[in-house]
């Protein structure tokens, strides 16, 4: 099981104000700052601690705030707060010089203004309304990428949208520790699966390479029986197991193999510090079955999986498993297949040869064995269900050659029509908006993967912040989508990008 991804983390608050005050004045902006860090830092919608730093007066002292918060590993982010004016001309080396997420929050400390006693005692002290504006100037001028959310810390909603940005401001966080196993290489002659893993390293820190496969296959032989023994115990409490797979089953010896699967990839990937990793069909070396089970419920603890050595995917599931941490939902490997085209009924049914994770479901799955065509092996063992009802997301992320893009669809999952009793793998069926029509021409011209992550404890705000903290093109298709000015967005955001270098 991964560790919760928020344990540890921190997002700074950096409050502005200036020497002109002095000091009673500047001893109420430290005070009062202190009670909104804290605020924010008591809602149940932030997931990681608030860190109150001392007021900030000088530049000096800003760039030296900012350099340690770029070297410090459990700071995620930065809030940026102006209580009272701040000069902006001083935060200038700072910002220049802060590399991690920066949110510019827009608040005061008093929600209601005091009418009756307001004097310009009052006025000098609460001028976040002047600060905020010299300061959110400064941050445009310099082309700063920052979330700005305004409202009283107090009120639900600004925790909220705080919380939104925390999660992707973490998630970033990790991607530059992130390491991925990929067993094998792609499948042959499949585009999209490909990409530039230095470039990944360098845009997006997450670390590609590749072990054999029979790497994976000495620490699979090695498991002791004694584990394999728990671990299908743990299968039969947890699963509404087939009957050949039982204990005395023609099949058991199957399940006994797919959790010998599971215990050494586990291991594997925790011995090696691996929050993701990639499998191949083509590339099985001496495996006896297609990964199934075992990828199936390594997603479901967190890790990120792509099919077919597709190891982008595999870094949106895990980005999506830490963004909606702790949230209702879940996140999991999909493909486009089937589409049903009935007027009025379009819907996509998506799924994969096995690897489906159980996180888009509360039902208990069925744990099945059936014969797979492709890979050429023994009959893998599954979890097989139907992903629940809920509002979601399917996001793929594309190598466009001189430049990532990812492409996002809102979507609903509806479940399928008619059950799908000679359909032996997890399932999705879904409708995406604002229309099938609308939404699959748009996917195509924006050249989306045919595998995605798909997301139910996630939301757009969450893609859209972890999109700007990467400057990374994000291609979203929602309810106002329409394919003209889709198809205008992608070749303005294609000029944009050719403009500013490449970058």
């Amino acid at each position: 099981m991964i560790n919760n991804p928020f344990e540890g983390k921190e997002i700074w608050f950096f409050t502005g104000s200036q020497d002109l005050y002095g000091p009673e004045v500047l001893d109420q902006v430290a005070a009062q700052s202190q009670e909104i860090a804290a605020q924010l830092d008591g809602s149940a919608s932030v997931p990681v601690k608030i860190v109150w730093k001392p007021v900030l007066k000088d530049r000096e002292a800003i760039r030296a705030a900012a350099l340690e918060a770029n070297v410090d590993d459990a700071c995620v982010g930065v809030i940026a707060w102006m209580h009272t004016f701040s000069p902006a001309k001083m935060w200038i080396l700072g910002m220049d010089a802060l590399t991690k997420p920066l949110l510019q929050l827009h608040t005061q400390y008093a929600e209601k203004l005091p009418y009756a006693t307001l004097d310009m005692d009052y006025m000098n002290l609460n001028q976040s309304a002047h600060g905020d504006r010299e300061f959110g100037y400064l941050l445009t001028r310099l082309g700063k990428r920052r979330r700005i959310v305004v409202g009283h810390a107090s009120h639900p909603e600004t925790g909220a949208r705080i919380g939104t940005w925390a999660r992707a401001a973490t998630a970033w966080s990790a991607l530059h520790h992130m390491k991925l196993a990929r067993f094998g290489d792609n499948m042959r002659n499949v585009a999209v699966t490909e990409g530039d893993k230095t470039e990944a390293e360098l845009r997006l820190g997450v670390s590609v390479n590749t072990w054999s496969v029979n790497d994976l296959v000495e620490v699979v032989d090695a498991v002791e029986e004694s584990a394999i023994d728990e671990l299908v115990a743990t299968y039969d409490a947890e699963y509404e197991v087939a009957e050949e797979l039982r204990p005395g089953g023609a099949k058991r010896e199957s399940l006994r193999y797919g959790a010998r699967i599971e215990l050494g990839l586990r291991k594997f990937l925790d011995d090696g510090g691996f929050e993701a990793f990639s499998t191949n069909f083509e590339d099985l070396g001496g495996l006896r079955q297609l990964p199934g089970l075992a990828v199936q419920r390594l997603m479901a603890d967190g890790y990120g999986f792509g099919a077919e050595g597709d190891w982008k995917t595999a870094v949106l599931v895990r980005i999506a498993k830490i963004m909606g941490h702790g949230l209702d939902g879940g996140a999991s490997l999909m493909e486009d297949y089937c589409y049903e085209f009935t007027p009025g009924r379009e819907k996509i049914l998506g799924a994969h040869m096995l690897e489906i994770c159980p996180s888009l479901t509360a039902k208990k799955p069925s744990l099945e064995i059936h014969p797979l065509d492709i890979g050429g092996r023994e009959d893998p063992v599954r979890l097989v269900f139907d992903a629940d009802p809920a509002d979601g997301l399917v996001v793929a992320l594309s190598d466009m050659r001189e430049r990532f893009r990812l492409t996002a669809n809102i979507v609903t999952i509806v479940g399928p029509d008619e059950p799908l009793p000679n359909l032996p793998v997890a399932r999705a069926v879904w409708e995406p908006q604002p229309s099938f029509q609308t939404s699959t021409e748009c996917w195509l011209t924006s050249g989306g993967a045919h595998h995605t992550v798909m997301t139910t404890n996630t939301d757009r705000q969450m893609w859209e912040d972890l999109a700007d903290i990467a400057d990374i093109e994000l291609a979203l298709i929602d309810e106002s989508t329409t394919v003209r000015d889709f198809v205008r967005e992608r070749r303005l955001e294609s000029a944009v990008h050719r403009l500013e270098g490449g970058r």
